[in-house]
């Protein structure tokens, strides 16, 4: 559906554009925006490789698996139906560690992994189950102790403090997942 409405979009701002003079615009702005996006891959991809890095490193090291330990008692009273000795838990663990560095794209195969181990524990191979629910809310709201990734984009753009926003990011990431995981108790507890 989301295709059509984009599809819709750009058709319309094209013919608007022939319609209203303005089609010289459409071309300047294809090459500018492609140009834009290039300039924006490039100052962000030095801060992603990074901290992309230093995540395999701590994952190579075991830095993560004992992240996971960590937080292991937390994870089995939210995944009461997945056993502790179950790779999805550590998946999981590593997926809320990568998230807390802001790299969302990072935390993206641990969380498919994730998701994959917890179907094998679904009844109803149709429905997500609400393990998948939990999970998919706390890797939707990704608690965040580094925003990376806006962090960059804020350097990338000029800023003269751009890690100011870091205690802010914490708290409103913090307080979501609190929010988030309240719902999902909430709904679940509704269904059953």
């Amino acid at each position: 559906m989301i295709n059509y409405i984009w599809a819709f979009i750009i058709i319309a701002s094209i013919l608007y554009s022939f319609v209203t003079g303005n089609y010289k615009i459409i071309n300047n702005e294809i090459l500018i925006s492609s140009k834009t996006c290039i300039d924006l891959i490039l100052k962000l991809f030095p801060m992603i490789a990074l901290w992309n890095g230093i995540v395999t490193i701590a994952n190579k090291s075991g830095l993560l698996n004992k992240f996971a330990l960590l937080i292991s008692p937390i994870l089995s009273k939210l995944f009461k139906n997945i056993p502790k000795e179950s790779n999805a838990i550590g998946y999981i663990a590593s997926n809320i560690a990568v998230n807390m560095f802001g790299l969302g794209s990072a935390a993206t195969p641990l969380g498919l992994k994730a998701m994959k181990e917890l179907q094998k524990y679904n009844k109803n191979k149709d429905e997500a189950s609400d393990e998948m629910i939990t999970f998919l809310v706390l890797n939707t709201i990704g608690i965040t102790l580094i925003p990376t990734t806006v962090i960059s984009l804020r350097l990338s753009n000029g800023s003269s403090d751009a890690s100011c926003i870091v205690l802010t990011s914490i708290l409103s990431t913090f307080i979501s997942a609190i929010f988030g995981l309240l719902l999902d108790y909430h709904f679940r507890k509704k269904r059953k």
